[in-house]
């Protein structure tokens, strides 16, 4: 049974590692919903979240495949449920008072303003982003981008950095048993 899964990749900033990633996942063939890269809070590592719909253990042979990647530090895989999720996004919409007040209603930010349109910024659930849309259909809506979703784990332990502090234990180790 297909279930949603959040993938997060953390790496350094290499030139080369989504194509490698995306490899990985095309020759499985699991199509990719959402995909985000950013910076993490950890300096010069960087963190790809990845929405995948697919089977438990199928998800679980892709996470396995990509964390052999060179490149690749760790790859954690979470439910919707342990993770929140938000994404972004920007409407260009026809400037009239419906608008003006649909933006009051749906907490929409504006960004800019002109004679003949609007900018507003959106940031949620994907629901509320594709039911705000809907809503300025009518109106005229001249262009719409959305950002891919972005995740963060709801636990309090911060995972990357407990797998590093672990990772310099154990070379440690190694170095002094040498």
């Amino acid at each position: 049974m297909e279930k949603e899964f959040i993938i997060t990749i953390f790496s350094e900033n290499t030139v080369g590692l989504l194509s490698q990633i995306t490899t990985v996942f095309t020759h499985r063939n699991v199509n990719i919903e959402s995909f985000t890269a950013s910076e993490s809070a950890i300096e010069g590592i960087y963190k790809h979240t990845i929405i995948v719909k697919n089977d438990a253990e199928k998800v679980a042979n892709l996470v396995k495949q990509i964390e052999k990647k060179i490149d690749v530090l760790k790859v954690f895989c979470y439910s919707p449920n342990e993770v929140v999720l938000q994404e972004l996004a920007l409407y260009k919409v026809q400037r009239s008072r419906n608008v003006e007040e649909l933006v009051r209603r749906h907490n929409v930010r504006i960004l800019d303003i002109h004679d003949d349109y609007i900018v507003l910024e959106k940031t949620g659930h994907k629901e509320e982003i594709r039911e705000l849309y809907k809503m300025l259909e009518p109106y005229g809506v001249y262009q719409f981008v959305c950002s891919g979703q972005v995740a963060i784990i709801k636990s309090q332990r911060e995972l990357l950095s407990e797998y590093l502090e672990y990772v310099d234990q154990r070379q440690k180790q190694i170095e002094n048993n040498e």
